[in-house]
C-alpha cells in the first residue's frame, strides 16, 4: 500500500464527483430537502424533531455513501477501469482507501451543510459537542463507504447495487433506534440490534449531541465505529473483482 498512491485515487474519484452534477445534488440537496421536510412535518411538536434530527445527521451521510460507492464501484468495473487500475502496482487497499478518503472529504462538507441548517433556519438546540457530532457523522459516512465497497461485489448492474440498500441499510436503520427505543423491542431485535454497526453510529451521535461529557458509552460507539469501517475496507479488498461478468 502506498500514501501516494491512495493519494491519486482519492483525487481521481473527487474529480470524477465535481463532473457529476447529479449525484453531488444527491449528496448534498436531498438532506438538507429531507431534514426541512421532516421538520415541518412535525411542526407542531418540537421535540420529536429535536430528539431525532442528531440522528439523522449520522444517519444521511450512511445510507447516502453506501448508494453512492457501491454504484461507483460497480462502474468503474463493469467500464474495465478497475481492471486497468490493478494491472498497475495500485493495491486494492489503495483504491479502497482513496474512495473512503474522497468520500470522506464531501462527508464533511454535507454534514457541514446540514448542520447550517439544522442549527440556523430549523432552529434546533444542541447541548453537546459539535465536533464529536461532526466526528460521528463523518464516520458514518466512512462506515456506509466501507459498505457500500464491501458488499459492491455482489452487484453486477447498478440497479442490483441499489438494491442492496433495502437488504442491507433498511434494517439497520430500522433497529438503531431512530424510529422505536430498542430497549422497547422484543429481546431477539435487541440482540440484532447490538450487532449491527448503525447502531453504535447513531448512539454515538446522539449522545455527543445531547452532552458534552466524554463517557465510557461514548468511548464504545466511537471505538467500535471506528473498528468496523476499515474491516469493511479489508473485507471489500478480498472479494474485490476486476470486472463484472
Amino acid at each position: 500500500m502506498s500514501l501516494r498512491r491512495t493519494a491519486a485515487t482519492a483525487w481521481r474519484v473527487l474529480r470524477q464527483l465535481r463532473r457529476d452534477p447529479r449525484t453531488l445534488a444527491l449528496m448534498m440537496l436531498v438532506p438538507l430537502v429531507l431534514m426541512a421536510l421532516l421538520r415541518y412535518m412535525f411542526n407542531d411538536d418540537r421535540t420529536v424533531f429535536d430528539r431525532i434530527a442528531p440522528e439523522l445527521i449520522g444517519l444521511f451521510p450512511f445510507v447516502l455513501m453506501f448508494v453512492v460507492t457501491s454504484v461507483a464501484m460497480l462502474r468503474e468495473r463493469s467500464s474495465g477501469t478497475l481492471e486497468r487500475l490493478l494491472a498497475t502496482p495500485v493495491a486494492k487497499l489503495d483504491i479502497l482507501l482513496g474512495y473512503a478518503l474522497a468520500f470522506a472529504a464531501t462527508a464533511l462538507v454535507q454534514v457541514g451543510l446540514v448542520l447550517a441548517l439544522v442549527l440556523g433556519p430549523l432552529q434546533v438546540t444542541v447541548r453537546g459537542s459539535l465536533l464529536l457530532i461532526v466526528v460521528f457523522a463523518v464516520l458514518d459516512a466512512l462506515l456506509g463507504a466501507g459498505l457500500g465497497l464491501c458488499f459492491s461485489a455482489l452487484a453486477r448492474t447498478e440497479f442490483q447495487a441499489v438494491q442492496l440498500m433495502p437488504a442491507l441499510v433498511f434494517p439497520q436503520a430500522l433497529l438503531s433506534g431512530l424510529f422505536v427505543p430498542r430497549s422497547a423491542m422484543i429481546p431477539p431485535l435487541q440482540g440484532l440490534a447490538n450487532a449491527l454497526p448503525l447502531t453504535y453510529a447513531v448512539d454515538g451521535i446522539t449522545r455527543a449531541a445531547s452532552s458534552t461529557a466524554f463517557g465510557t458509552e461514548l468511548l464504545k460507539d466511537l471505538l467500535v465505529v471506528l473498528l468496523c469501517w476499515p474491516l469493511a475496507l479489508l473485507v471489500g479488498a478480498l472479494t474485490l473483482r476486476r470486472r463484472t461478468p
